[in-house]
């Protein structure tokens, strides 16, 4: 029996720990930032203002 051979990727064979000195990812709910039913919000980064917007189907998008 040949077995065909999968496209899925595999594992690393030794995966490593994460680190415990590794900072904390910081995570914020999108409830959070579209409370009290706002669909967009303006991100100010270095100076830039980005558009953030949850589609009707609750998907973000991110823009310029």
């Amino acid at each position: 029996m040949n077995a065909q051979p999968s496209n899925a990727p595999k594992p690393p064979a030794n995966p490593t720990p994460a680190s415990r000195d590794a900072p904390a990812v910081p995570v914020v709910s999108s409830d959070q930032l579209f409370a009290g039913g706002a669909v967009e919000l303006h991100i100010d980064h270095r100076g830039v203002l980005y558009r953030l917007k949850q589609t009707a189907l609750g998907k973000l998008i991110l823009t310029k």
